[in-house]
């Protein structure tokens, strides 16, 4: 049994090298069966799910995951959504679930509605709903899905953001999001296995010299994402675009 993640994009909302921040993580069970959750959404989505995956036999797709975990509403995290939703509408003919925050909830169809509001269906434009699309399942604290149980925490960000950890069979996957530098939440990640966090200039973001002087045997278990173009790290771990990395439970 195995907890695993993909580093599908590391970029931060101004890369012109990597796609934006987004990781799939995949719990594999006794008997071989494999779950998938995708953390945040930007377009293009299955473009960034096919480059991530290409020596697979089968490379991921929009219909391989169990659901989307939406952290915020800003675009590098969530401009793919519109496609989630129409291709799971029209060729998968299913609801695209999306767990979330309530507080994320509340702004996402009036972020959709101007492009997915409408549908011509038997020569009549349609008015549609976000349910059209979507099966969003909100938590402020903890949920469930498949092998997989989720946590949330809200972070210090521009809007309303949620940082995650994510357990399955017995291993444990933090993520900050997008966050200004949080001691508390450092401490709420560092109780996971492994952490993933992002790094930036700093104001609303966290910066690498507060990452730098974190506790070495956090630093040792740290990778970091949502970093912009050129920047290099000596002391914590980079992902790389289409890094895959087993989750090793910490003794």
């Amino acid at each position: 049994m195995t907890l695993s993640f993909l580093a599908v994009g590391v970029g931060d909302a101004f890369s012109a090298l990597s796609y934006s921040a987004c990781l799939a993580i995949e719990a594999k069970g006794p008997d071989g069966e494999v779950n998938r959750l995708l953390i945040d959404c930007a377009h293009p989505v299955r473009k960034a799910l096919r480059e991530a995956t290409l020596e697979r036999e089968k490379p991921l797709d929009i219909g391989d995951f169990d659901a989307l975990l939406l952290t915020h509403l800003h675009a590098d995290h969530a401009s793919g959504l519109e496609g989630w939703g129409f291709f799971h509408r029209f060729a998968l003919g299913r609801q695209a679930k999306v767990l979330t925050h309530p507080q994320v909830k509340r702004d996402l169809w009036s972020s959709l509605s101007p492009s997915m509001g409408v549908l011509i269906e038997r020569g009549v434009r349609q008015p549609k709903e976000l349910e059209t699309y979507f099966d969003v399942e909100t938590f402020t604290d903890e949920i469930a899905v498949g092998p997989f149980r989720i946590e949330c925490r809200t972070t210090w960000h521009h809007i309303p953001t949620i940082a995650l950890r994510v357990h399955a069979y017995g291993r444990s996957l933090g993520y900050s999001a997008d966050t200004a530098f949080d001691p508390a939440l450092i401490e709420w990640l560092a109780k996971c296995d492994h952490v993933v966090h992002e790094t930036n200039f700093g104001g609303a973001h966290t910066d690498y010299a507060s990452l730098r002087e974190l506790d070495p045997e956090i630093r040792k278990k740290m990778s970091l994402i949502a970093y912009p173009d050129g920047f290099e790290s000596k002391e914590i771990a980079l992902l790389r675009q289409g890094e895959q990395m087993e989750v090793k439970r910490c003794v």
